[in-house]
């Protein structure tokens, strides 16, 4: 009995303590915000499951609009997934009463399902249904994801610093 009670506990504290609140004080881009926690430190938060144009990109300042106007201001609640390659806390975000940001930005068109590190098939379904719909970014039928962007910019600064040699 007391083994069960010692397990609860431990289960109980480890999911208590791995939601956090703070408040949104920057938008970086679509997928990226920094928050203001309660003992006055800042955290930046990657976006879990969800990958948003670049800023160079076509539709990169209407998917931060669209981030700002749900979040920037607010306070959020967070559950931390991962750490990115930037060092970045990856997230899952949710405000307004529990509305998750990630699903928010691909149902209105501002983002892609990040299939790579997601088995969320719910997000892959809105994706496919803003594009059917023609939202947000889907309104352009050549729409490059940011990886692929990403990529392409890679592949052309590397030919760049090849004709400099």
């Amino acid at each position: 009995m007391k083994k069960n009670l010692l397990i609860l506990f431990v289960l109980l504290s480890v999911l208590i303590s791995s939601q956090t609140a703070g408040k949104v004080i920057k938008v970086k881009d679509g997928d990226t915000v920094v928050v203001l926690l309660s003992d006055s430190t800042q955290e930046t938060l990657r976006l879990a499951e969800v990958d948003c144009p670049e800023k160079g990109q076509a539709f990169g300042k209407n998917a931060k609009q669209f981030t700002s106007d749900a979040v920037f201001g607010k306070k959020v609640t967070f559950y931390r997934t991962a750490k990115d390659r930037y060092k970045r806390t990856v997230a899952k975000i949710f405000y307004d009463h529990n509305k998750y940001l990630s699903e928010e930005i691909i149902k209105a068109g501002f983002g892609w399902w990040y299939f790579k590190a997601s088995k969320n098939f719910d997000l892959q379904k809105l994706q496919d249904s803003a594009k059917e719909n023609r939202l947000g970014l889907w309104t352009d039928k050549n729409a490059v994801s940011p990886w692929e962007y990403r990529k392409s910019r890679r592949k052309k600064n590397a030919d760049n610093k090849s004709k400099v040699l």
